[in-house]
């Protein structure tokens, strides 16, 4: 350890005391990736949602719905969300732990290996290489390359835990923890496939057993993926933003113990009125109602935290992000439950009902966090004051709109469709024999779902905007945070 005034660690003025200087660049990298990644995941959502009410929007057999489809969900939870996620265990790791990353070649190796795999993706998905596994159809060459990627990444990170200076391990922390390591075992475990050529293999899993294993990974892909880590993010960042303590720190312990457990176990509620036994998705049922008292007991922490602080919003967009993120995360966490109860089930199986509520968790608690996260990062990154407030401010409300539009289409279209199958005549037949006639019915709905997913993109790209005119007016090069620590 270098024991000079300026190094990335070393002594400061007081004989007793270190600076550890964090490594910032590795998060400015993510950050502009995340922006990039939401501008491109979201302009592919405007496009395919334009082409369900018109069908002249799929452009040649690379564009078409079934080629953008897998591409629009793996850029918006992979690249915009992954991005996202690893911003903010770079940044807050190293403030939690007052050390630098364990090391700064493997911070680079992942973020430069996790773009190759979405450029990977993008390549692929549109070419029909898939295996067709729902949030996991990257062939196998890519999921080998995801896996090293993630042991890299994982490997960095406790190597970090385990040097740290500060002993207590915060919540944030657990969170993830659980991340790290619950997405290795299920991106493995649903990977497992035997390869016939390079853009071709098949799944070592068949019939109920290969549904099992894809829906116990997709439904964790949203709890450990886009849950865990969002929570990290919330426990660190809102108290930062609110300057004031988490509400409940017992609470927060007690949520993540009960969350993880629980999550793990709900996948099966995917599979309601298949082939696969009742007693597994009866199970997968129970589960997913018992999510209720982690989550809402986990979710009032954040709205309680700024208690006191409410007055803050009239001035702080980030707090406003992070009210409208808190509050999705609510709500959603409220449906999901009800969604796999069997009788509500029945109504809403695939509808547009669950496309509402999965864009109501991505578009509200995924990305207002994110945004949140984003804005209250950039004068910190880049040493200057955001741009433009009042651009910030208009990208709020423009995307509450939007994404008010977007969800209340699609709840309004599923009930439809769950209806309209749902009717008979007194003599037991169908009212509605034709399946189009119930995609007609629903087509002005997706119009609204386009209105409100091109104003949500308008408001990524006012953040994009943002960002760019942020990092220009940055006088000075930017340098990375450093503390003082007892040596």
């Amino acid at each position: 350890m270098e024991k000079t005034s300026s190094p990335p660690i070393g002594a400061s003025s007081n004989p007793t005391m270190l600076t550890v200087r964090f490594d910032d660049q590795v998060v400015r990298y993510f950050v502009i990736a995340t922006v990039i990644w939401g501008f491109v995941g979201m302009l592919v959502g405007a496009l395919i949602a334009l082409q369900m009410p018109f069908w002249q929007a799929n452009l040649g057999q690379y564009l078409t719905f079934g080629r953008l489809r897998p591409l629009h969900t793996n850029a918006v939870i992979f690249a915009f969300a992954g991005n996202a996620i690893f911003a903010a265990i770079y940044y807050s790791t190293q403030r939690l732990t007052k050390t630098r990353m364990y090391s700064d070649v493997m911070s680079r190796i992942h973020f430069w290996g996790w773009q190759s795999i979405i450029v990977s993706a993008a390549i692929t998905l549109p070419l029909g290489i898939t295996t067709s596994k729902e949030y996991a159809e990257l062939e196998w060459p890519i999921d080998i390359l995801i896996a090293v990627i993630w042991v890299i990444f994982a490997i960095n990170f406790f190597m970090t835990l385990k040097i740290r200076r500060e002993k207590h391990m915060y919540v944030a922390l657990w969170f993830y923890i659980a991340t790290i390591v619950t997405v290795a075992v299920l991106h493995i475990g649903n990977s497992l496939a035997i390869p016939v050529g390079l853009f071709k293999s098949y799944p070592i899993f068949a019939g109920v057993q290969d549904a099992f294993v894809q829906w116990w990974y997709g439904h964790n892909a949203v709890a450990f993926f886009l849950t865990t880590p969002f929570l990290g993010l919330m426990y660190y960042f809102l108290p930062k933003a609110a300057e004031r303590p988490v509400f409940s720190y017992r609470l927060s312990i007690v949520h993540f113990w009960s969350l993880v457990f629980l999550y793990i176990w709900a996948g099966p509620h995917h599979l309601q009125y298949t082939s696969v036994p009742e007693w597994a998705v009866t199970l997968g049922m129970v589960f997913s109602v018992m999510l209720w008292m982690p989550s809402w007991g986990g979710m009032i922490n954040g709205p309680f935290t700024l208690r006191g602080a409410w007055h803050k919003l009239r001035d702080s967009v980030v707090l406003k992000m992070y009210v409208i993120g808190i509050t999705f995360y609510g709500m959603s966490t409220f449906e999901g439950p009800l969604l796999s109860v069997k009788t509500v089930n029945a109504l809403s199986h695939y509808t547009d009902w669950t496309i509402g509520h999965v864009h109501a968790g991505a578009l509200g608690w995924n990305g207002f966090m994110t945004f949140g996260m984003i804005y209250w990062l950039l004068p910190k990154l880049w040493k200057t004051d955001l741009w433009s407030n009042k651009l910030a401010n208009a990208h709020f409300w423009i995307g509450t709109i939007g994404m008010l539009l977007y969800v209340m289409a699609m709840y309004s279209a599923g009930v439809t469709q769950g209806l309209m199958w749902r009717a008979f005549d007194g003599a037991g037949s169908l009212i509605y024999p034709d399946f189009m006639e119930t995609v007609v019915q629903i087509v002005p709905m997706y119009w609204v779902r386009l209105v409100g997913g091109s104003l949500y993109l308008v408001g990524m790209m006012m953040l994009g905007l943002n960002m760019i005119m942020t990092i220009r007016n940055a006088k000075d090069k930017p340098t990375d945070a450093a503390i003082s620590v007892p040596a």
